[in-house]
């Protein structure tokens, strides 16, 4: 008994991160190329798969190798699917012998492949936005809080007297610290913003390092070290 084709011309895509084996379907035919992953080499590939009027094309899920090689299909009006490698090495009647683009291919044209859900191009990239802004804020937050394990471990109870220790204050404050060590109360009271509750007086002796076990160059060297805001 044939089996049932459901797309007549189609195309199988195993995706690397340097290249692309891509299997064109026709039929029982197949043909093999391998193409590279820059932005010109896939609007090769588009091309190709235009010319010989490909219906759809499908690739694995493969880290984040597959995502501009989807973008640039949709931009070129060439459907394409996403299927989760699970699921493709799970479907039953694959022979060792065949490769993956060999193997997507004609799980494609007979329809048994389970296309992986792909929001539309404004929902990804304002998915990606708002995940790197998460990532961000979440490295800021363990900056600051490096910057406080260390400041206290040289003995500077900074954190103890003002309310933010990212604010305008603290931050100028720090600085006076790093590159002056030998500062004074005026110099301390010229850095002072706003209503702050502490006196120059209390900052001055709380900004004083005193000889611990930790370095004394500890709070530089951490604070040399970018904190996102």
């Amino acid at each position: 008994m044939d089996e049932e084709v459901y797309y007549e011309r189609c195309a199988g895509i195993d995706v690397h991160k340097k290249f692309l084996v891509v299997c064109l379907r026709i039929g029982r035919k197949t043909e093999l190329r391998t193409f590279g992953t820059l932005t010109h080499e896939i609007r090769e590939l588009v091309a190709w798969l235009k010319a010989n009027g490909c219906q759809m094309a499908a690739m694995e899920s493969t880290g984040s190798y597959w995502k501009p090689l989807y973008n640039i299909f949709e931009q070129e009006g060439l459907p394409a699917m996403v299927c989760n490698a699970y699921h493709l090495k799970n479907v039953p009647g694959r022979k060792t012998d065949v490769n993956d683009a060999q193997w997507i291919a004609k799980c494609l044209s007979l329809g048994l492949l389970n296309p992986s859900f792909v929001p539309d191009r404004e929902q990804r990239e304002l998915r990606d936005m708002t995940r790197f802004r998460k990532s961000q804020l979440e490295e800021r937050a363990r900056n600051i809080n490096r910057l406080q394990k260390f400041l206290e471990g040289a003995n500077v109870k900074l954190a103890s007297w003002v309310s933010d220790i990212e604010g305008k204050s603290a931050t100028e404050l720090l600085e006076l610290v790093i590159g002056k060590p030998d500062f004074t109360v005026d110099e301390v009271a010229e850095r002072m913003h706003g209503n702050m509750k502490s006196t120059a007086e209390e900052l001055y002796l709380t900004a004083r390092r005193k000889s611990t076990h930790t370095s004394s160059s500890s709070p530089s060297l951490v604070l040399r070290f970018p904190i996102i805001f």
